[in-house]
């Protein structure tokens, strides 16, 4: 197998090598190329967007700056939403549901680094994919973990570090993040 396949089947891979390397070079660069753009440039992002994460880009808003490692692997439901100074790593898959709101400075990880520091040195890595169901809300610096799953209309405390899945319909904090409590029992504002 390629890196690339290692890459995207969990294994460990050389990131190193000149496929990945171009392909984070040429994210780098569009990440780089919507975050000058101005406001009223709304085409223009379109396009951008577009070109940085395919068809998930059409309905998405992201206020710059926006950074992402490949932009291949992040699939985007409709209406997503994220603030400015987000990170996603996306050597795996990172699903966001349809109008997730993702607040400032939040990061998405995909990546782990061997424990041992030997094989650290190799380079070598793997990557986890990271999904996130609908109507999803993260507070603002949040942290998410590489292989973690976040149910459908849950919310994510400010600052909060997700080290492991968690269910639809909760508000959970903390670092690590926790359940809080259901939001089953919460009725809609009038």
């Amino acid at each position: 197998m390629s890196e690339t396949e290692n890459m995207l089947n969990g294994a460990y891979y050389n990131p190193m090598v000149r496929e990945l390397t171009q392909a984070r070079h040429r994210a780098s660069d569009l990440c780089r190329e919507y975050n000058q753009t101005r406001s009223f440039e709304t085409l223009e992002r379109k396009r951008i967007l577009k070109a940085l994460l395919g068809a998930g880009g059409n309905s998405a808003r992201i206020t710059p700056p926006f950074y992402c490692d490949y932009g291949a692997q992040v699939q985007l439901g409709k209406g997503v939403f994220f603030n400015a100074n987000c990170v996603v790593l996306d050597a795996a898959p990172v699903r966001i549901g349809a109008h997730t709101l993702i607040g400032p400075a939040v990061q998405i990880y995909t990546v782990l680094h061997p424990m041992d520091a030997e094989t650290r040195r190799t380079h070598a890595e793997k990557a986890l994919p990271v999904t996130i169901g609908d109507d999803v809300w993260i507070g603002g610096g949040a942290i998410i973990c590489p292989g973690v799953t976040i149910g459908a209309r849950t919310v994510i405390g400010a600052g909060s570090v997700v080290t492991r899945d968690l269910p639809a319909d909760v508000f959970a904090a903390g670092n690590p993040c926790r359940v809080v409590r259901s939001l089953m029992d919460e009725s809609p504002l009038p």
